[in-house]
């Protein structure tokens, strides 16, 4: 059977939406427990997929990454649905007493959805289950670069919610920018800042409100003179999970001039215990495809023809068990400005190396550049910690970590500036998805009545009580 056109398909889920109204706690309960179900007795099918779309990718990897984030996120949206969904009152002024105020949360309509292919399952069904709890319609339109996986998503996703509920659209760059074109009532993207333009630009000719979940240069930065190994076992933890194709991976850090050399070893130390086969190691993902391992491999080239130094950490004991498209772990040092590695967001196992004198260059490295999706900090010292956190500013912080902010089923998840606006995990989205209708209503008798008197006393003590 045709797949109907995307406008046809918009249509019929505004047209449901507008016929049915509003879903109610239960029903938008069940269907986040049925989506929870449905990825649970998939999970394995899920791994596979991901497997063969990056030519290697861990199921341990998918499990910890994709499907337990995911579930916890369910699992957080049902748990308090009730309580968002109920109406919250206001505060009224004394003159407009006893009349009462109150903000509904009422569904927005239809949301596009627009997914990526790094982590291509939680990254479209986190967005998806936070707009059917806010009781929206939804059409999603994942990535072309991951088919196994979208092929998968898209069967369950038919089996479980009518197409009038929940609608999947595939293909590739021309549907996407159709796709970005359409009368939305909201649009999620998650994707490169600047396809994040385009998506935006499209929009707004239809006046629709965008989240966009972009990326940009994450930085780690280290307090001078601190222990290094707990520092650089989490750094190389979240820089290579997924092979560092994950939007908020460290991707430099500024490490203290004195203490680079100790860094380099701490770091070389952690990935060889994380993978202990080096790029071979069944726990080591692939780059996703052709286009983006070229990519990578002209960034390193780029940075060495230019000087900098390229430390490969790897395990030459086995040099033909290397997979296809598959890139060994990287430090790049004395990286400098005219580099691609300096400028462009590396999205892969690349770890930039960034010295710094003091604290302050350190600060004033982060703020020169585009706002950062993540920041990481290392610091022991609660003034180190005050002084980063108050001078910079990017989308979320793990201090003393990597990656865990995102994780926190009750923080917003959301960039700012060239790294993106709104968020959508936690209460935010929620309320990102739904629209905040204020009412105020007034009761039988109110002192605002005297305003429409004619003009006296009291009508002129109540307008000085106004104006005091």
């Amino acid at each position: 059977m045709a797949t109907p056109p995307m406008t046809t398909v918009l249509a019929a889920q505004r047209a449901d939406f507008l016929r049915q109204g509003a879903t109610t706690p239960a029903r938008r309960k069940a269907d986040l427990l049925g989506l929870r179900q449905a990825v649970l007795a998939r999970r394995q099918e899920f791994a596979a997929a991901l497997d063969a779309d990056f030519g290697h990718r861990s199921a341990y990897e998918t499990t910890i990454m994709e499907i337990v984030p995911l579930l916890h996120g369910i699992d957080y949206l049902r748990r308090n649905l009730r309580q968002w969904m109920r109406p919250e009152r206001r505060r009224v002024a004394l003159p407009f007493r006893p009349g009462s105020a109150r903000v509904a949360y009422q569904p927005l309509g239809v949301v596009g959805i627009m997914s990526p292919w790094n982590y291509p399952l939680t990254l479209s069904l986190m967005p998806l289950a936070t707009a059917i709890a806010a009781g929206n319609r939804v059409m999603l339109k994942p990535s072309e670069f991951t088919p196994a996986t979208t092929a998968l998503l898209t069967s369950m996703l038919r089996e479980i919610f009518p197409e009038q509920q929940v609608a999947v659209v595939t293909g590739g760059a021309d549907v996407g920018a159709a796709f970005a074109a359409l009368p939305f009532d909201h649009l999620v993207f998650t994707g490169s800042t600047n396809v994040g333009r385009s998506v935006m630009r499209a929009a707004s000719e239809n006046l629709v409100p965008v989240t966009l979940e972009l990326g940009g240069k994450s930085p780690a930065i280290i307090q001078p003179g601190l222990p290094l190994e707990r520092p650089a076992a989490s750094i190389a933890y979240g820089k290579l999970a997924n092979a560092g194709q994950t939007c908020i991976a460290p991707d430099y850090a500024l490490v203290h001039e004195d203490d680079v050399a100790s860094f380099v070893t701490y770091y070389s130390d952690a990935v060889r215990k994380l993978y202990p086969a080096g790029s071979s190691d069944p726990a080591y993902a692939s780059i996703i495809n052709a286009q983006h391992y070229q990519r990578l491999r002209a960034l390193l080239e780029d940075a060495r023809s230019k000087g900098a130094r390229i430390i490969e950490i790897d395990s030459p004991e086995l040099p033909d068990a290397r997979r296809e498209r598959t890139l060994a772990p990287t430090l790049v040092l004395d990286a400098t400005a005219d580099m691609a590695v300096s400028q462009n967001e590396i999205f892969g196992p690349i770890l930039a190396i960034t010295p710094y004198r003091d604290l302050d260059d350190a600060i004033a490295y982060v703020n020169a550049r585009p706002r950062p999706l993540a920041l990481y900090l290392f610091a022991r010292d609660s003034r180190v910690r005050r002084q980063v956190l108050e001078c910079t500013t990017s989308g979320n912080v793990t201090i003393n970590d990597t990656l865990l902010h995102f994780a926190q089923d009750d923080l917003p998840f959301g960039g700012v500036g060239a790294s993106g606006m709104g968020a959508y995990h936690g209460k935010e989205g929620f309320r990102a998805l739904s629209h905040a209708k204020g009412i105020f209503e007034q009761a039988r008798w109110s002192g605002t009545a005297l305003l429409r008197s004619p003009f006296g006393r009291i009508t002129d003590m109540l307008l000085a009580y106004l104006l005091r």
